[in-house]
């Protein structure tokens, strides 16, 4: 059985994964989606990355572990759980794949520079051993992967928020993606899980 790649992204209610200016204080937390993360994470065990979510991931998670107050939620500062805890460990623990043309080293535990993106390369991952991967933000390489139809799940988690502009997750795509619901899952919040693979 092939490992499969898995995109997870926070959206706004009118489809945007990040503000204008990249920012994603407008997520709403949610203990239950926190939960719900956590019990399902099990099954990947590497995360794929461009350079700049990259960068971001590495300057929150290593610190974040070190709290002695525990993980805080990188959406709500102070918000601490032991599903964000959990998340943690899991995020800092496991495999890094970054596509990045920058040379600059890599210094997180387990991270790999793959070098430019690669079809050939993400092909050859996805035959190897291993559990599924998941990527988190990381617009560009999405997209990437979605032109190329690589990506096995999409997961988009829909927040009760309007920004009325941002950044979409998917740009440059030349062809339609027609995809299946999997799940519709509704938590208390407002957010709502739909997922989604492609037909």
């Amino acid at each position: 059985m092939s490992r499969r790649i898995i995109a997870f992204d926070n959206v706004s209610a009118d489809g945007y994964f990040a503000s204008p200016d990249g920012n994603l204080d407008w997520v709403v937390s949610d203990d239950d989606v926190d939960r719900s993360a956590a019990s399902h994470i099990g099954g990947a065990d590497a995360m794929v990355f461009g350079r700049k979510t990259y960068d971001m991931f590495e300057a929150f998670w290593p610190k974040a572990l070190q709290d002695p107050k525990g993980p805080a939620d990188p959406h709500a500062p102070g918000r601490r759980s032991d599903a964000i805890a959990k998340m943690a460990v899991w995020i800092n623990d496991a495999e890094k794949l970054v596509f990045t043309r920058n040379p600059k080293p890599l210094t997180w535990k387990n991270s790999r520079n793959m070098g430019e993106f690669n079809p050939a390369a993400v092909e050859a991952l996805k035959r190897g051993p291993g559990g599924d991967l998941m990527i988190f933000g990381s617009g560009t390489v999405v997209s990437q992967l979605a032109a190329h139809g690589l990506v096995d799940e999409f997961q988009f988690l829909t927040n009760p928020v309007l920004l009325g502009d941002g950044r979409a997750l998917l740009t440059g795509v030349a062809k339609r993606i027609r995809v299946r619901l999997i799940e519709c899952k509704p938590f208390p919040t407002g957010k709502v899980m739909m997922r989604y693979a492609p037909v």
